[in-house]
């Protein structure tokens, strides 16, 4: 009774077994016939043999076209066997489309490239962006729409007016619509061509401009040939208004850089009057430790930025109270012999970091969370890096303003670079707000080396090329004053990439360079003059 049983069971167990199997047989079965044909196939052939094919496995085939367009299709003479073959040379790697398997090529001689003519790839071409018309994702069919802009055979014309009855989201309705438009505005169809220069008046793609412009040069249609100039020109409008906004977003980055060079600057130099030559220096030592930090954390690139903040802050924060502590406080009172120390200690600054680096520049990576850039349109696309900086210099001024405002370092700061005299006279230990300030300008300035890490090479001479800048800055919007440095570094920022398109970057700079010196002239306390009995004097 049990071996009866047993033996039904195990026939019930193998017939499941055969027929979960079936599909797999039959699979293989398919891929095995089309496969013999396309080793065999002539040019003439293929065609059929793939539509029969995308028939039974849509995805299979399109599959085997991308690779006969990337000439990685082969096929191994005696097998008649389909691999994949990125170069057909002994000792690579031929990959079997049917199982996976991997096959070391001992003789290329046994491999030979299954090949397409000129119509074939046309035709294959047509094919995959026909296909990709289809993609469940929207942006995968926009993108595929956009890229048959100018190249739609009539046969993908047709597609997509079929196609655009059911599709419902609106970017890849766009899209189909300045596909069929520009096909229409090289067909015969007056009506047709009329309809579609509205169309593509309206959208801001540069594949549409160029077809205006391609229309107008061989059309001889007075009025349609009005109509495209008409539409040329409102497109010509919009994308000189994009340029602008793009020229200030650009303007508003550079003046975040020069803020944040200039910010740390601005405390020392209004609370102190040290004319501090080796601030750029302290904006190096920042960058340079975010080099550092990320040759500690390299699996963790994403978050080296939150670490070489502080750490910068820190480092630099340190190097001023030190320069502070052993030479500048031995010097208040003499202008002239401070620049030259503080030169002298920007040198030997440099020196240490060749020595310790080399004087080549290194690159610091840039997290992929800000190597992106977000396309507003088609004609305005804005870096994520440069828009991170523009909050991450917001961000420094107003936790900066904080701690001058809101804390009794802030309080005392701001006592001292108004009355010296006074403040001691009441208490305030002018030596430790001294080095406390500097140690907070020279960490601020450390964070700055951090941001520019992400916008250039670090290298000795990082700082030497922003430390004019900085005191442009400071001088502009008034000594001392927090959001005098804020407006000042915006604006220069934004009149640098204004005039750049015309007068090119160094004459910008000249430009900029006479505008302050005429400005300190009738307003030698700049835009936001410091307040108290010591600035009045």
């Amino acid at each position: 009774m049990m071996r009866s049983v047993r033996k039904s069971l195990l026939s019930s167990l193998m017939l499941i077994i055969s027929l979960l199997a079936l599909p797999v047989l039959a699979g293989e079965a398919e891929f095995n016939q089309y496969e013999e044909k396309l080793t065999k196939a002539k040019f003439t052939e293929k065609s059929r043999i793939i539509s029969d094919w995308m028939a039974t496995d849509s995805g299979e085939a399109l599959s085997l076209v991308q690779l006969m367009l990337d000439s990685q299709l082969y096929y191994h003479k005696k097998e008649k066997q389909l691999y994949r073959v990125e170069k057909a040379e002994k000792g690579a790697e031929a990959i079997r489309l049917r199982d996976g398997s991997l096959v070391v090529i001992d003789n290329k001689r046994h491999f030979k490239r299954v090949s397409i003519n000129n119509t074939l790839r046309s035709e294959f071409g047509a094919l995959l962006s026909t296909a990709a018309l289809l993609a469940e994702s929207p942006a995968d069919r926009r993108s595929a729409a956009l890229d048959l802009i100018g190249t739609a055979t009539p046969e993908v014309v047709g597609q997509l007016r079929e196609l655009i009855k059911s599709e419902s989201d609106p970017s890849v309705l766009e899209a189909f619509n300045i596909v069929l438009a520009v096909a229409d505005l090289n067909g015969d169809n007056t009506t047709r061509a009329a309809k579609a220069i509205t169309t593509l008046a309206d959208t801001l793609e540069p594949a549409a401009l160029a077809a205006l412009t391609q229309f107008v040069e061989r059309s001889s249609d007075e009025v349609l040939v009005a109509a495209a100039n008409k539409a040329i020109q409102t497109h010509q409008d919009q994308a000189s208004f994009y340029s602008g906004v793009e020229t200030v977003y650009f303007g508003l980055s550079l003046g975040s850089v020069l803020v944040l060079a200039g910010i740390g600057l601005a405390i020392t130099f209004g609370v102190m009057g040290v004319i501090n030559m080796a601030h750029g220096e302290l904006i190096m030592i920042g960058a340079y430790t975010t080099y550092v930090v990320q040759l500690l954390m390299p699996n963790s690139i994403e978050y080296s930025l939150f670490v070489a903040i502080p750490a910068a802050f820190v480092v630099s924060g340190l190097v001023g109270i030190a320069i502070e502590r052993g030479v500048i406080r031995f010097l208040y009172g003499r202008p002239l012999e401070t620049l030259l120390a503080t030169f002298g200690i920007s040198l030997v600054l440099q020196q240490a970091v060749r020595s310790i680096f080399s004087p080549l520049n290194r690159s610091v990576e840039t997290p992929s969370w800000m190597a992106g850039s977000i396309e507003i349109n088609p004609l305005l696309s804005l870096t994520e890096s440069r828009l991170y900086i523009i909050f991450f210099c917001l961000f420094v001024f107003v936790a900066l303003s904080l701690v001058m405002k809101r804390t009794r370092l802030g309080l005392q700061v701001r006592a001292v670079s108004q009355n010296r005299a006074m403040a001691r006279a009441m208490g305030v230990r002018s030596e430790w707000v001294d080095a406390m300030t500097f140690g907070l300008g020279s960490g601020v300035a450390g964070v700055a080396g951090v941001a520019l890490s992400q916008l250039t090479n670090v290298g000795p001479n990082l700082g030497q090329a922003y430390i004019i800048d900085s005191f442009m800055v400071v001088v502009f919007g008034g000594v001392g004053n927090l959001w005098g440095t804020l407006v000042a570094g915006l604006s220069l920022g934004l009149a640098n990439k204004v005039m750049e398109p015309w007068a090119g970057a160094v004459l910008a700079k000249i430009l900029v360079l006479v505008f302050i010196i005429f400005f300190i002239q009738k307003r030698p306390r700049g835009l936001f003059p410091q307040r108290g009995r010591a600035a009045e004097g």
